[in-house]
C-alpha cells in the first residue's frame, strides 16, 4: 500500500486512462471497535464498483473483466492492520494501486477516464510531510515523515553506505580518533554524495528537511553549502542506524514547535486580512474564490467536514442521502487552492473561531 504522494506520483495518477478508470474510496479505522466494520465495508464498496462496471453500457466485456481482476488484486493487497483513516483503490485496464491516507474519506465509487485524486492531495497537505536525513561516517539514512509517523525511504539512492574496506569504525574507536573521521577525505566524499542525493530528491519532492548527526558531521555538511546546510540541524548521533520510533522521538519536539509557529502566523495573517477586506470564510465563499484562483492562503481545521449540494451559484447544506451531495467539498477546495499556488494550512479544531471551520486570505 502506498502512503507518500510525491509530485511525480500525483502527475502519473492524473494521467488520462482508457475508460473506465475506477476510484474506490472508503473510511477506515486505526484502532478501536470500529475496526471490526472495515473488512465488511471494504468488500461492499468493491462489490458496488463491480456492479457499476456490470451495468455501464460504455464498458466492454473485455475491459470489465480486466478491471474486475485489477480490483480483486488490489483487494488482496490491502492489509487493514496497516491502514490509517482512509483507503483509496485505483483500478484501470492493466493496472491498480492502493493508497492509505491519514485523513478520512467519504465512501464512494467513481468511474471516469482519470482517477479521483483530490482526497489524496488533501490528506497529503494535512499530513505536513517532511524528510529526516540521518548521517554518520558509514551510513546515511533518509526518513519519510508525516503526522505521527516516520518510515525509512529507499529511493533516490538512499540509504547510502560505505563498505567495511573503506571504513573501519572499530579501528578508529580503538585509537580514540573518532571525531577526526569527518576530516578524512573519503568520509568527506561520502557525505558530499549524500548532500548531492538530497538536493536531487528535493527537486523532485520538495518538503521541509531535518538533518541529524554528530556535531562534526553537521559542520561538514555546512561547509558543502548544499541542501543539507539549509535544513534544520539536530545534533543527535546514532539515528542513521536507528529505528523509525527513535527518529520520531528525536524530531517530534522540533515538529511541534514549528507547527505552533505556523499556526500563530496563520492566525495573524487571517486577522490582518479582515482589516484589509481580503478575508473569506465558509465553504460557499471559498469554493467560488478557489475556482477563480483568488485564494492566497487557506486555513482548514483538522477535523472539519461538511456535506453540501451545488445549487447553481451557491453551495447549500445537504445530507449524505442526497444523490447530488458532495461529501468531500473541503478536499475539493484544498486541491483547487493548491493547483492555483495557494498555501494550505491545517490548524487545530477551534482555531478559526466564527469562521465555520475554513477561512482564507484572498489575493484580491
Amino acid at each position: 500500500m502506498e502512503h507518500a504522494l510525491s509530485p511525480a506520483a500525483l502527475s502519473e495518477l492524473r494521467r488520462p486512462r482508457p475508460y473506465p478508470a475506477v476510484s474506490v474510496l472508503t473510511p477506515t479505522h486505526r484502532r478501536g471497535p470500529d475496526t471490526a466494520q472495515d473488512p465488511v465495508r471494504l468488500r461492499n464498496v468493491v462489490a458496488a464498483a463491480k456492479k457499476q462496471l456490470e451495468s455501464d453500457p460504455a464498458v466492454t466485456r473485455e475491459r470489465r473483466l480486466d478491471v474486475v481482476e485489477q480490483l480483486d488484486r488490489a483487494l488482496s493487497e490491502v492489509d487493514l492492520r496497516e491502514t490509517e483513516d482512509g483507503l483509496v483503490i485505483f483500478a484501470a485496464p492493466g493496472e491498480h494501486q492502493v493508497w492509505t491516507l491519514a485523513r478520512s474519506v467519504p465512501e464512494r465509487v467513481v468511474l471516469s477516464d482519470t482517477f479521483l485524486t483530490r482526497n489524496l492531495v488533501s490528506a497529503q497537505a494535512a499530513d505536513r510531510p517532511f524528510w529526516v536525513l540521518s548521517v554518520s561516517a558509514d551510513r546515511v539514512t533518509l526518513w519519510n515523515g508525516g503526522a505521527g509517523h516516520v518510515t525509512e525511504e529507499r529511493s533516490g539512492g538512499f540509504p547510502l553506505t560505505r563498505s567495511q574496506e573503506n571504513f573501519d569504525a572499530e579501528r578508529l574507536e580503538r585509537v580514540g580518533n573518532l571525531p577526526s573521521t569527518f576530516r578524512d577525505e573519503d568520509t568527506r566524499h561520502f557525505l558530499r554524495d549524500a548532500d548531492t542525493a538530497l538536493t536531487g530528491l528535493l527537486r523532485e519532492n520538495p518538503r521541509p528537511v531535518y538533518v541529524t548527526g554528530e556535531p562534526a558531521a553537521l559542520s561538514l555538511l555546512d561547509e558543502f553549502g548544499g541542501a543539507a546546510r539549509d535544513a534544520v540541524h539536530l545534533a543527535h548521533g546514532g539515528l542513521a542506524h536507528g529505528t523509525p520510533e527513535a527518529v520520531w522521538q528525536a524530531v517530534h519536539p522540533l515538529l511541534e514547535e514549528e507547527a505552533r509557529r505556523q499556526d500563530e502566523a496563520v492566525a495573524r495573517e487571517l486577522q490582518a486580512a479582515r482589516g484589509h477586506r481580503t478575508f473569506a470564510a465558509g465553504v460557499d465563499e471559498l469554493w467560488q474564490s478557489a475556482r477563480e484562483g483568488r485564494v492566497r492562503l487557506l486555513a482548514v481545521e483538522e477535523d472539519y467536514r461538511v456535506t453540501v449540494r451545488d445549487a447553481g451559484d451557491h453551495l447549500v447544506p445537504a445530507d449524505g442521502d442526497d444523490l447530488d451531495a458532495r461529501e468531500d467539498i473541503v478536499d475539493e477546495i484544498v486541491e483547487q487552492c493548491l493547483e492555483t499556488g495557494a498555501e494550505v494550512r491545517f490548524v487545530p479544531d477551534g482555531t478559526l473561531g466564527d469562521a465555520q471551520g475554513i477561512a482564507g486570505v484572498l489575493r484580491y
